[in-house]
């Protein structure tokens, strides 16, 4: 990786800010000849045949939803900043949720500003950085400059292709301290906005906001729908990767599994959804096993819950227990089944007008008879549900709802949510499991280090439920001739 530049920049001009520099840098400053030269003799790149975003019908009508919802107050939506990996490095950037849904935009520093109009609604009008300066040398000497992190889109090219009007976001946070009236923003995403607004919004009101669009994402539409299939169908093939690699992974570690899937979600997404989870051996009993160190041996099961975000930042959230050496022993596949019931009685209660913990209920109940029947808990399983006593070996709830987030609508109000109903276009994981802790005496020897889960996205229809990765196999039976297809 290359070092930014450090040498003194020309002269900025006033009211701009000074271009950053870097301490030890080779070069002790730039001649006026050379700031002469690099200011000339480049082509007009300006992008002018631009089609609108294919999700920008859909973000206008979300952000109708959201005006309707606050009349007369102004909403500021942030994309978010980079955050500094390491000394100059930086992370990834990923929007925040609630801008790319409102916009269908990526960009670091952007902001959504809904300004209240006189007669009602509002005017939507998105803040992003304009193309580096090439006045003053910020394209090539500036860290962030267009010749380090490639190019941005122009103002004009940005209102063509996500239909907004577009303006200079460093003039934003002078004009919200100047301005009045009712302000909320959505919080935890730019420190430098808060700032500015900081006498001007409350923590109750900005969490109003904030709950509103969480609850807006429950019910998809049909683009978000079709980006879920896109992320599901990626998935299912990084899985179908992993299989084939199993025996580099028995002669490496777990990290070869994550590897490997990684490798389809970058190619065919934006990234992975969340760390993949790549939990062999005992290590699947850790729910969110993401140090991914371990062995990989035959003979032990490997849990691999894993997601392909794409592009547009919607991910999948799919979870497979597989034989390493391909064939469940016969306590595997018992455990195994057993979960792969539960499963089943869980997506069945999957349904329009459904309670949201009914699919909850339902994989629990045949989970906590299978414990009895084990002889693992004193029934009968009512009394196992009622004190809740299954959930030593359960831990987690069957599922939780999809989008854009791999746990979307996470500060949803608890009625509209877990004490709500199912609803066409919600779509929901259902990932019942079972986990026998290395260390746990209460159950016999051979059941120690034993994790299984299975899980799948699944759409409500409506008629039904979809699932929308029924290409991966689920039971017992179909796993083990998959495998032997993948590896034949």
């Amino acid at each position: 990786m290359t070092e930014e530049p450090t040498p003194a920049a020309p002269e900025t001009p006033e009211g701009e800010e000074p271009i950053k520099q870097r301490k030890n840098g080779l070069y002790p400053g730039v001649s006026d000849e050379l700031a002469a030269n690099m200011k000339s003799g480049w082509a007009d790149t300006e992008l002018r045949d631009l089609e609108p975003i294919p999700q920008a019908p859909h973000t206008a009508r979300r952000r109708a939803a959201l005006s309707a919802r606050f009349p007369g107050e102004r909403l500021v939506i942030p994309a978010g900043n980079l955050r500094t990996r390491s000394n100059d490095t930086d992370y990834s950037f990923r929007a925040s949720t609630e801008y790319a849904y409102l916009t269908g935009d990526q960009t670091e520093d952007g902001v959504l500003v809904l300004e209240p109009e006189a007669g009602g609604g509002h005017t939507a009008t998105l803040y992003l950085l304009p193309r580096s300066n090439r006045e003053n040398g910020e394209f090539w000497l500036d860290g962030q400059g267009e010749l380090w992190v490639g190019r941005r889109l122009s103002l004009t090219e940005a209102e063509k292709r996500l239909g907004l009007p577009a303006k200079d976001v460093r003039e934003l946070a002078d004009e919200l301290r100047a301005a009045t009236g009712p302000v909320r923003i959505v919080r935890g995403h730019d420190a430098a906005l808060e700032a500015a607004l900081t006498d001007k919004v409350t923590g109750e009101r900005d969490e109003e906001l904030r709950v509103f669009l969480s609850e807006q994402r429950l019910i998809k539409d049909e683009f978000e729908i079709g980006q879920l299939q896109a992320a599901v169908d990626s998935t299912v093939r990084g899985f179908e990767d992993v299989v084939k690699v199993l025996d580099k992974a028995q002669a490496t570690s777990e990290r070869y599994i994550e590897g490997t899937f990684f490798l389809r979600a970058r190619v065919e997404g934006n990234d992975v959804g969340y760390g993949s989870i790549c939990a062999a051996g005992p290590h699947a009993t850790t729910l969110h096993w993401v140090r991914n160190d371990g062995p990989v041996r035959a003979g032990d099961l490997l849990l691999l819950d894993a997601g392909v975000e794409t592009t547009t930042l919607y991910t999948a959230d799919v979870t497979r227990t597989l034989p390493v050496n391909g064939t469940y022993s016969p306590l595997q596949r018992k455990i195994y089944e057993a979960v792969y019931e539960a499963q089943e009685a869980g997506i069945a209660a999957v349904r329009p007008g459904a309670k949201y913990r009914d699919f909850h209920d339902a994989a629990q109940r045949v989970l906590a008879a299978r414990l009895v029947e084990w002889g693992l808990v004193e029934g009968p399983v009512e009394r196992v549900l009622e004190l809740g006593l299954q959930r030593r070996w359960t831990l987690h709830g069957t599922g939780h709802m999809l989008g854009m987030d791999v746990h979307d609508c996470a500060v949803a109000r608890t009625e509209t949510y877990v004490d709500g109903t199912l609803e066409p276009g919600m779509c929901l994981t259902v990932e019942p499991g079972l986990y026998f802790q290395a260390d746990d005496l209460t159950v016999p020897e051979e059941y120690r280090g034993i994790g299984v889960r299975i899980e799948d996205d699944v759409l409500v229809t409506e008629d039904g439920n979809r699932v929308l990765s029924a290409a991966l196999p689920r039971t017992a039976d179909d796993v083990e001739a998959w495998m032997a297809r993948l590896t034949a």
